[in-house]
């Protein structure tokens, strides 16, 4: 199918609710809608992990990887945690800390100053590779980050070297096959778009669509690039499905698993995630928990 196609189907649908858009529009920020957004992603792991079993006393050295722009990491530093986020995005270091300011959350005082309880540090690195000291946290909480980690597998090495022994990892994610798990869903709305159009169609589509936006070309450049002949490919998401992300958590012998569980698009449509030819495409989120040995 052609680029064509796929903008006049996207005619059909009305756009999902996206903070970029609402952004632009000069309402919500990212870093405030991921601030607003944080209540819910503890609560995924509720009720074997209540917000204070994960980010109390003893578990508050906190590492929030792919952080984005620090909304979640500016709220968990409310409840007390020390939080240091990480993040490849250049950009989002200014809104994060502008957040954090606004919130009134501390961060360093000055160089060799060590952050406290209740306190937020950016740092801009590669989450395979962040240069943080080993054993330095006691939880890492990666949400919404599993499916755009380039290196997952170097990630999960990475999270084993930074945990101390006991320290335990929240990961929360939409497979690939979730009906947006090309996330492109801030200017298509079709759904599934990732498994019937190519690469190069969608970014083309997108482009289109994007080319009137204030904006659009950041958001265009975030999301594909070109590969040595030229088309597009959405770097973006590494198409991480809930059988590759099954053999990565196999294959990761640093981490015993404490839960792990998959929430359906919705309650009515339990019977078709739970199927195996058929789960892909109706999982909302995988939810896991290790812990380090």
């Amino acid at each position: 199918m052609s680029e064509k196609t796929l903008l006049k189907l996207n005619r059909l649908f009305r756009r999902p609710e996206h903070p970029f858009n609402t952004e632009a529009a000069g309402g919500l920020s990212y870093a405030e809608w991921e601030f607003q957004r944080a209540p819910k992603t503890l609560a995924l792991f509720e009720p074997e992990f209540s917000p204070g079993e994960i980010l109390g006393p003893g578990h508050d050295r906190v590492l929030d990887l792919g952080c984005g722009a620090g909304g979640k990491s500016v709220y968990y530093a409310m409840l007390g945690a020390q939080v240091t986020g990480v993040d490849l995005v250049k950009d989002y270091r200014s809104k994060a800390e502008a957040l954090a300011a606004e919130k009134s959350v501390r961060g360093l005082a000055g160089p060799g100053q060590e952050a406290g309880p209740g306190s937020f540090t950016f740092v801009c690195a590669d989450a395979a590779n962040t240069g943080l000291p080993d054993a330095s946290f006691d939880t890492i909480i990666a949400s919404d980050a599993m499916e755009h980690f380039p290196d997952p597998e170097g990630v999960l090495r990475e999270c084993a070297r930074l945990l101390r022994p006991g320290g335990r990892l929240f990961i929360s994610f939409p497979p690939y096959g979730h009906p947006y798990g090309g996330h492109v869903s801030d200017l298509i709305g079709a759904p599934w778009v990732q498994l019937l159009f190519s690469d190069n169609d969608i970014a083309a589509a997108y482009s289109v669509l994007a080319a009137d936006l204030p904006d659009g070309q950041k958001r265009v450049d975030l999301r594909f690039s070109r590969d040595p002949d030229g088309r597009w490919q959405n770097t973006y998401i590494n198409r991480m499905t809930l059988r590759r992300f099954a053999k990565i958590r196999a294959t990761a012998p640093a981490f015993r698993c404490l839960l792990y569980r998959e929430i359906p698009l919705r309650r009515w449509l339990l019977p078709l995630a739970r199927l195996p030819l058929s789960k892909e495409y109706f999982v909302r989120m995988a939810v896991c928990v290790l812990e380090r040995c």
